[in-house]
């Protein structure tokens, strides 16, 4: 496919302007460095692996064999990336910010920050309950039972609901003037509780990413070694994870790390990579997500659901079927949860898509682009530029190239240190 000329997205950067419009501009306007931390890179790391066992003879996807590829992996990630090993030679830092300011009461109250406020959205927005996906989904692409998948059903009820954009609702745009989430709802922000914080749950992944609780004997000089050691020991432990709900000896997957593209509404380009690719011999589709992160699930599904529901959408454009299962696979819990979607619903998706590029179009005209304080705010690495914790952006790019994604360029392929973060 030719260079976009026109408006693009990534399925990243627009939950990034659903999660947060002043976030997306950090991130595609402004293009501002983030830094990945070690339980980020531990989920890249595991993507690799798990890309590298399916090229393997069947017979030989075994746990032990995955384990063994984690050590060369990550040499190959230190290579490519050297200030990798940087992330090993300090502790984690510890929770910041009192844990009774609004942000931290908020953490524990809102059910979707991913989703909650912006651009409404009936295939994202609410409780992920789906009686429309009903029952257990079997596995066609490795012709029998999905096992521990059936563990949870992932849930959306807004498959046959009728609100937002996409159903002919009202469209909330924060970025062009609109108050939306928290901010607009009578929460109040982040800064109302005295300075930065993280969330409790994005301290403790970082601790367990490296290791931490079992290095508390460990001599100083040994310190950077040891939480290596430690990194790489929890990455074969989520790869147990894996085992624990597929067996890769049954499966062939068509593609890994595959870029897909299509044009929708004659005007916008959807581009981005799906870890895995499915196909049964009847052609049903599959498309797998492998999440290996310490967010809280419940906090985050949405957004993870919303990135499946763009790569549905993709799929359907360019080969004319509705994927059958959208799975996500949860290492850390040994769960996989299924989702099967309709075309109708994707539909309204495709909608809800078009709306957004335009709110964000307009955010850009306007170079309006607000913070929505969220619990999302708790795993952000930008908060020192952010007017809720009372910092100010960087002046505004005159010259910069406000695209998702520049001419020629793949998206989110050198962003894959970030794959695993809720705002990644």
């Amino acid at each position: 496919m030719a260079a976009p000329s026109g408006p693009s997205l990534s399925p990243s950067r627009a939950a990034d302007f659903k999660t947060c419009p002043l976030l997306f501009r950090f991130r595609t306007v402004d293009k501002l460095p983030e830094t990945p931390s070690a339980d980020q890179v531990r989920g890249t790391l595991i993507h690799a692996v798990l890309e590298r066992l399916f090229d393997l003879p069947a017979a030989d996807r075994t746990p032990e064999a995955a384990a063994a590829l984690v050590a060369p992996e990550w040499e190959k990630l230190v290579a490519q990336e050297p200030e990798l090993a940087s992330l090993f030679a300090a502790e984690p830092p510890v929770a910041a910010g009192p844990s009774g300011s609004p942000a931290a009461r908020s953490a524990g109250t809102q059910t979707d920050p991913a989703t909650d406020g912006g651009v409404s959205d009936p295939a994202t927005d609410g409780e992920l309950s789906n009686p429309a996906a009903g029952g257990r989904l079997s596995d066609p692409a490795a012709g029998g039972q999905s096992g521990p998948a059936a563990g949870g059903q992932l849930s959306d009820p807004a498959a046959g609901g009728q609100s937002g954009p996409a159903a002919g609702g009202q469209l909330s745009d924060p970025a062009a003037g609109g108050q939306s989430g928290p901010a607009a709802g009578g929460q109040q922000s982040p800064a109302a509780g005295g300075g930065l914080m993280r969330d409790p749950a994005a301290v403790a992944a970082e601790a367990d990413a490296t290791g931490q609780a079992a290095l508390v004997d460990v001599p100083s000089g040994a310190a950077e070694a040891a939480r290596i050691a430690a990194f790489l020991s929890g990455a074969r432990d989520l790869l147990a994870g894996y085992f624990a709900v597929e067996d890769p000896r049954r499966l062939e997957p068509a593609e890994r790390e595959s870029l897909i593209s299509t044009m929708i509404g004659d005007e916008l380009l959807l581009r981005g990579y799906i870890d895995r690719l499915d196909v049964s011999p009847a052609g049903d589709l599959r498309v797998v997500d492998y999440k290996t992160g310490g967010a809280p699930r419940q906090a985050f599904e949405g957004r993870a659901l919303f990135q499946l529901k763009f790569y549905a959408l993709v799929l359907w454009r360019t080969r004319g079927v509705v994927p059958r299962a959208l799975r996500l696979l949860y290492l850390k819990d040994a769960e996989a949860l299924d989702y099967s979607p309709e075309a109708g619903e994707l539909e309204r998706f495709e909608r809800t898509l078009l709306a957004l590029s335009q709110a964000i179009e307009r955010a850009k005209r306007d170079r309006d682009f607000r913070p929505k304080p969220s619990r999302l705010c708790g795993w952000c690495s930008h908060q020192s530029l952010c007017p809720e914790f009372g910092g100010t952006p960087p002046p505004y790019p005159e010259t910069a190239a406000i695209t998702d994604l520049t001419s020629g360029a793949e998206p989110d392929r050198v962003a894959t240190l970030l794959r695993d973060d809720p705002l990644g």
